[in-house]
């Protein structure tokens, strides 16, 4: 047996596995996803296309959902009644086994075995029927007039029709002609059908199809002569009427199901529903209508309590909301609200009570058969039809979409308790149309703005209950309904214009959106119980790599909440024409960052004393919210020394200080955690250089120094005086927090970006700075340029010899120990830069480099200096006996002597000229004298000073 034929037997029937999954495939699931979306979107949209379009691609996108989890949970039980595919094969020669299947909470668990005393002969196994592939409506109501008209007799069936529509005309006519007394007319007509039920019934035995046939004419016929008599001419009283109405509704029900045929029925009912329609004209009083359309439908009702005849349901639906909604939109009017108010609620309960009593009567092969059409049609059909009626009245579509779920989910209870297992999949359909009634009242009732608050109570709710009873469907629908929530919320978050603090609807939106989600997150933390079918166990993978993304999905809620309350507006008032904000723009941002590193403390601290690991992380980034912070500020031209953020920054650093050191507690060096930690720990040494350079520019801007080189400096002061506390902190050690743990960070990790920092800054201020030092006087080394370019310098060699001694050494810092080339080149020209200030200072030379460099005296001054620089290095050289720097000098002294015969000999200015040659040529001869070459072998050649 191959896996295309392998079959199990439920309740004496073999039915195949291709079967059972084409039948479980329905696409009518797409298609009212299609029409339930459509008419969602519609109304969400407030009666606009676009939303009736979008509805609907999102209903079949839903429906398509539906139908795939079906099938998977219909594969799972068949699993569970033995019926897989792979073992058929070993199956065939084992006398087949009874299995129990256990349902716990709506999935199916593993069977177990049963044993049983084993026959000596093994049965022959049942023959496998193939479930034939479901059809869609319209191909269903397609194919179905197309047997009845062509199977059998299809003469006699084209003839009945052809008679009924010609007796019909006749009637018409005969009564616009005025050719015979109406009574006559009607008695005619009446005879007629009674003659066809006579011959029919007695033709029941000798030609079935045939005498079928004709009764359903007989009844159709026999509904025409009463509805004209009663109503189009007032020839019968309504009484009689609607006496004579039940009498042949209960006499057709009689005829078909005394002879079992569900096609007498048909005919019966789609000849009585059609009645009005082939008549035409006005149709008589509203009452009258509905009453007679009543009737019918009990009759329905009467056919559905002994037979599961699903398309006689079908066809009364059809034809009793279709008329209805066809009355409701071309001639309804205010007067008829309260007939048509009876009118539907008697057509919504007689249906889903056929839908009850269809699974009742109906078994399927994995439990009781549900109609989900009929279920689904009349939820979509019947609120439609509410909403057209209430459109007026005030919260009437959220009193509507309450009643219907009320109702739902009261039969759903009934159906459960009276029903127990068998009746499961019934009672859990309507138990979701009701909650998705329910859930479709708040926004009709709430609007927007309550809205999220409301689905994320409910989302949380069903979560809750999905976790009691081991379900992983309603667990994925509190989800769903907190995310939606979530994305309502954030778009109300730029619109929190109200007078009242926290109450107000953003807010309370927010708070009741986030601790729900607090609440998921939390339960989320170890594995929830789940029935253990397939489905249940890839949705418990996707709960497991959900849990920490909850809570930081919760957090960021919580933040949004505090940050929209903070960022609240007034309503606009006698005092302002417009809405003003509650706080200034500049203290917004430093209460949204109070608020938000709090709540990390808060959290972290939570999350110490429970074991909640993933509350700490928000604790673990708060350097990136003092980050934003102060960036927020300083793009409003804001100083953290104004009042009151000074005291708001000294609360967050100091908050932010007890979280670093919490975080370093149970830190594992080399761990994510560890390098998480190591991180805030630089940054905070960078942050702290830019608050710093904040209040130094406080105190730029207070003096008016903007114009002057004050201004310039204050970044590189900010930076110098930060790295040098690094190298006189960390660079001695400390077996304290935090050097105990992250010397490496602050000493090399967090100081090589100043240093860097230090380096460019100095070398640029050198350069570009003309050492402006107003309001005081110029001072050659004391003016602002000066001090800063030498004590940058300074900062940058104590910082690079302070980590050449480190021991041990940093891993990762052999690539400094080049570093006195690029930092003698650094001295190299901040040296020639004072001199080239001074000269524009004190001597006057315009600041640009024509005029400097073609200044005799700055040239003059230049050739001297270089030469002062060699004799220093030579000296130096010397007495430390280092070669290197020996040559090093003496290579600048080639390039003065270059410079003099190259440069300065050309200069038409002769006492510059005679200056620079007598004082380099005495310098060269002391520099012969007190400097000669180092031996070799002292050092080696290529150390470093």
């Amino acid at each position: 047996m191959d896996a295309a034929t392998a079959g199990v037997t439920i309740q004496g029937r073999c039915y195949t596995e291709g079967g059972l999954a084409r039948f479980c495939g329905d696409e009518r699931m797409i298609l009212w996803g299609v029409v339930v979306g459509a008419l969602l979107g519609w109304m969400a949209a407030e009666f606009d296309q676009v939303g009736m379009i979008l509805g609907g691609l999102a209903g079949a996108a839903a429906g398509w959902g539906l139908r795939k989890a079906v099938r998977a949970e219909i594969a799972a039980m068949l699993a569970a009644h033995g019926a897989l595919p792979a073992e058929d094969s070993a199956r065939t020669s084992e006398p087949e086994r009874p299995m129990t299947v256990k349902v716990v909470q709506g999935d199916i668990v593993a069977p177990r075995p049963v044993p049983v005393v084993q026959p000596s002969v093994v049965a022959a196994p049942s023959p496998a029927i193939e479930i034939p592939a479901e059809p869609g409506i319209a191909e269903r109501g397609f194919t179905a007039a197309r047997d009845w008209l062509l199977g059998g007799n299809t003469i006699v069936r084209a003839g009945l029709v052809v008679l009924f529509i010609g007796l019909a005309f006749l009637a018409r006519w005969a009564a616009g002609a005025g050719l015979l007394p109406i009574e006559l007319r009607l008695a005619l007509v009446a005879a007629a059908g009674i003659a066809l039920l006579v011959i029919g019934f007695n033709r029941r035995t000798a030609r079935p199809g045939f005498a079928l046939a004709l009764q359903g004419g007989g009844v159709a016929i026999l509904y025409l002569t009463i509805f004209a008599g009663a109503i189009l001419y007032p020839v019968l009283p309504l009484p009689a009427a609607f006496a004579l109405m039940v009498l042949v509704c209960l006499g057709g029900c009689a005829l078909a199901l005394l002879q079992d045929a569900e096609g007498l029925a048909a005919a019966s009912f789609v000849g009585g529903y059609a009645v009005p329609l082939l008549l035409g004209g006005e149709g008589g009083p509203v009452a009258a209508m509905f009453a007679y359309h009543a009737l019918l439908n009990i009759g329905v009702l009467a056919l559905a309590w002994k037979r599961p005849w699903r398309s006689i349901n079908l066809i009364g639906f059809t034809a009793t909301f279709g008329i209805a909604t066809f009355w409701g939109v071309l001639s309804y009017r205010p007067a008829d609200f309260v007939v048509a108010q009876i009118f539907l609620f008697l057509s919504v309960v007689i249906y889903l009570a056929a839908a009850i009593l269809y699974a009742r009567n109906r078994q399927g092969p994995v439990g009781r058969m549900v109609d989900s059409s009929l279920l689904f049609g009349v939820a979509l059909a019947g609120f439609g039809l509410e909403v057209g009626l209430v459109r007026g009245l005030t919260y009437g579509s959220a009193f509507a979409a309450l009643g219907f779920g009320a109702l739902y989910l009261t039969l759903a209870m009934a159906v459960m308790r009276r029903g127990g297992e068998a009746f499961r999949l019934l009672a859990e359909t309507m138990l979701a149309i009701g909650i998705g009634f329910a859930t479709l009242a708040i926004p009709l009732a709430l609007g927007a703005r309550w809205t999220g608050s409301a689905w994320a109570l409910e989302g949380v709710g069903a979560f809750w209950v999905g976790m009691r009873q081991a379900r992983w469907m309603p667990r994925l629908f509190g989800l769903l309904l907190i995310l939606v929530a979530a994305l309502m919320f954030m778009g109300m978050i730029g619109g929190n214009i109200s007078a009242l603090p926290l109450l107000n609807p953003v807010f309370m939106t927010g708070l009741l959106v986030a601790l729900p989600a607090f609440a998921v997150a939390r339960w989320l933390r170890d594995p929830l119980p789940h029935s253990g079918s397939r489905w249940a166990l890839r949705h418990a993978g996707f709960e497991a790599g959900l849990a920490k993304p909850a809570f930081l999905f919760a957090f960021l809620l919580w933040c949004l909440t505090l940050t929209a309350e903070i960022c609240r507006y007034l309503p606009a008032d006698g005092s302002h024409l417009y809405p003003a904000p509650l706080f200034p723009p500049s203290l917004q941002s430093q209460l949204a960052m109070l608020a938000i590193v709090a709540s990390a403390w808060a959290a972290a601290w939570f999350g110490r004393r429970t074991g909640w690991a993933v509350a700490r992380w928000p604790g673990r980034v708060t350097i990136l919210v003092l980050f934003v912070g102060w960036l927020a500020q300083a793009t409003l031209d804001e100083h953290i020394l104004y009042t009151p953020g000074w005291a708001i920054w000294i609360v967050v650093t100091a908050l932010h200080i007890h979280l670093l050191r919490a975080n370093d507690s149970d830190a594992v060096p080399g761990s994510a955690s560890f390098l998480l930690a190591r991180a805030s720990h630089v940054g905070g040494v960078w942050l702290a250089t830019l608050l710093l350079a904040d209040c130094l520019w406080l105190g730029v801007d207070r003096g008016n120094l903007w114009n002057s080189s004050w201004a310039g400096v204050v970044f590189l002061v900010s930076a110098t005086a930060i790295l040098l506390t690094l190298t006189l902190w960390a660079g001695r050690g400390a077996a304290r927090w935090p050097l105990d743990l992250h010397r490496a960070g602050y000493h090399l990790q967090a100081a090589v970006l100043l240093a860097a920092l230090v380096y460019g800054g100095t070398l640029l201020a050198a350069l570009v700075a003309e050492g402006d030092a107003r309001p005081l006087p110029y001072l050659p080394l004391l003016n602002p340029v000066d001090l800063t370019v030498l004590l940058g310098l300074a900062s940058l060699i104590l910082w690079w010899r302070s980590i050449l001694a480190a021991d041990p050494p940093y891993a990762g810092s052999g690539w400094l120990r080049g570093a006195w080339i690029a930092l003698a080149g650094l001295g190299f020209v901040a040296i020639n830069m004072m001199w080239l200030r001074f000269a524009h200072q004190m001597l006057g030379v315009a600041w640009n480099s024509d005029a400097l460099l073609g200044d005799f005296v700055v040239q003059t001054g230049l050739a001297i200096l270089w030469t002062l620089l060699a004799l220093g290095l030579m000296l130096a050289a010397h007495r430390r006996a280092l070669r290197p720097l020996w040559l090093a000098g003496a290579a600048l002294l080639v390039l003065v002597v270059l410079k003099l015969f190259f440069v300065d000999l050309s200069n038409a200015g002769g006492g510059a000229r005679i200056v620079t040659f007598i004082v380099v040529g005495a310098l060269m001869l002391v520099v012969g004298y007190v400097a000669p070459l180092p031996p070799r072998g002292t050092r080696e050649e290529g150390e470093a000073p």
